[in-house]
């Protein structure tokens, strides 16, 4: 298994913001399960990447944190954002958002290297769980639980892929 760098909050340039929606475009239309359904453009995920790398801008105090993995040839491999629950009240966890690897790095294990390293940056901020949804029918809730995450519950039927394909919205957490 190749290294992978980690870093928490790398500042947005216009180069790393144009390789993370590279990454993302890539993911769905691959099949991931990252908010779209393929095939898209970048363009088709402009609008949300804005707003989920605004909540990541350190610089414009963003509550949210972004962790990217770099390749051996410093290119975005793999990223997450570990999203605030925006209330003090929930100041003690995040969510994992938006986890992808990117598919010429998938296989290697580098979905499990991402995710120890949230684990890692979340503990830093002091963080005592994760949370994180999955789409049904994915398989995916086998790869967290291999993890330490347990499903906490699932929502039949609340995400709409296409008219007549409704999957669940599973809910798993991890205590750190």
């Amino acid at each position: 298994m190749a290294e992978l760098r980690f870093v928490v909050d790398p500042e947005l340039t216009p180069a790393l913001t144009g390789e993370l929606v590279e990454c993302w475009t890539e993911v769905v239309n691959a099949g991931g399960s990252v908010g779209f359904v393929p095939p898209v453009i970048s363009d088709d995920i402009a609008e949300t990447a804005s707003a989920t790398f605004a909540a990541c801008d350190t610089t414009r105090h963003g509550p949210d944190h972004l962790l990217v993995g770099f390749d051996e040839e410093d290119r975005v491999a793999c990223w997450l954002v570990l999203g605030d629950g925006k209330s003090w009240l929930r100041a003690h966890w995040r969510w994992v958002l938006r986890v992808m690897v990117h598919p010429k790095h998938q296989g290697r294990g580098y979905g499990t290297l991402l995710m120890r390293a949230a684990d890692a940056a979340a503990r830093d901020l002091g963080v005592e769980a994760l949370h994180l949804t999955v789409r049904g029918g994915t398989g995916t809730e086998g790869f967290y639980g291999r993890l330490g995450y347990v499903e906490v519950g699932r929502i039949p039927r609340a995400i709409r892929l296409a008219p007549g394909d409704d999957r669940d919205e599973i809910y798993m957490v991890k205590q750190l």
